[in-house]
């Protein structure tokens, strides 16, 4: 009797065995994983390119000019109005496209200024070729800020008595309230907005810094090809692509670069941009028009893709990109979704 009680605890503890590891799911590679990482992606540099002269007085006058609304015609639009730095915010206003000064909407949806100065040119066209340039145009366009030239730039910002003292400080050689010492100064705050995320910690070697899905998802987004555009230090940011490689976007009537060169081969091409704080920067696309960030991973996958990415890789991609969100920005809206 107890060799019969025996081997019936023998076999039910073999059954629950097999069953157990026929349950189990195998743990994700993440050392491989990283390693193959290492390979496509890189930290964020500490410094952005062209912060060798910034200084501190250059940099604080950048800050104040980029939240003073009297850089636009009616001294209601500031830097800060379309690109949000405030709490929890990245960079970006999350509209479609952004109310300018005259009440009328932009074409394009407005990108996040954070760690812009990284990307090999600015805007979703290129037009302009770095932070000192991209400036300039926001302040000029007749939709966005809507002053009418340089010259009423620099009388109106240089009859505030602030601003004298802040430019003769901020640019000692020559102290002026210049259109270009006011873009000068705004790039030199701007490239202070570098970011600090989960997967940087990951790429330096630590493999907790993501989770299992997270590092599913990113074996996907390496396997399944997401890499020829959103590479490097940025995960984008660095080349033109054409929007709808395999498949069109649905709406056509923005040209893209062509709108710049007028050469037929950029017809449809755009800034591949960076997916550092994407998790944060809804809607999507040029034209604003993606909400949810599975419907952009998505609608990517169905263009740009050979075969675009399954139900589950798209949940997987989606969490990956979660953690290049900078920890800051996290931590505030976990802090205002408790109120």
């Amino acid at each position: 009797m107890k060799k019969l009680s025996a081997l019936l605890i023998l076999v039910l503890f073999s059954a629950m065995l097999i069953v157990s590891c026929g349950e189990s799911k195998q743990k994700v590679d993440k050392m491989k994983i990283m390693t193959y990482a290492k390979k496509m992606f890189a930290p964020l540099p500490k410094t952005m390119p062209g912060s060798e002269n910034d200084t501190p007085e250059r940099i604080a006058l950048g800050k104040k000019l980029y939240f003073d609304t009297r850089l636009s015609v009616n001294d209601e639009q500031s830097c800060n109005t379309c690109h949000l730095l405030d709490e929890g915010k990245a960079g970006v206003d999350n509209l479609p496209t952004s109310p300018g000064a005259l009440g009328k909407n932009g074409v394009r949806n407005s990108p996040t200024v954070l760690n812009a100065g990284f990307h090999f040119v600015q805007f979703w066209d290129g037009r302009a070729k770095d932070l000192f340039a991209q400036a300039k145009g926001p302040i000029l366009n007749p939709i966005e800020m809507a002053m009418p030239d340089s010259a009423a730039v620099e009388k109106k910002i240089g009859a505030i008595d602030e601003y004298k003292e802040a430019f003769a400080k901020a640019f000692p050689d020559d102290g002026k309230v210049s259109f270009d010492n006011i873009a000068e100064a705004i790039a030199a705050f701007e490239r202070t907005l570098i970011t600090k995320d989960r997967f940087d910690n990951f790429l330096k070697g630590n493999p907790a810094a993501l989770t299992e899905t997270e590092a599913e998802g990113l074996d996907v987004f390496i396997k399944r090809g997401c890499t020829t555009c959103h590479a490097g230090a940025l995960l984008g940011g660095n080349m033109f692509q054409k929007m709808g490689f395999y498949q069109a976007y649905k709406d056509t009537t923005d040209k893209g670069r062509y709108d710049v060169t007028k050469n037929e081969a950029d017809m449809y091409m755009f800034k591949v941009p960076s997916l550092r704080n994407v998790a944060f920067t809804a809607p999507y696309f040029h034209d604003g028009q993606v909400a949810a960030l599975t419907e952009a991973i998505t609608e990517m996958s169905r263009m740009q893709l050979q075969e675009p990415l399954t139900e589950e890789e798209v949940v997987k991609v989606a969490a990956f990109l979660g953690s290049l969100s900078d920890k800051d920005i996290v931590k505030a809206n976990k802090k205002a979704a408790k109120k």
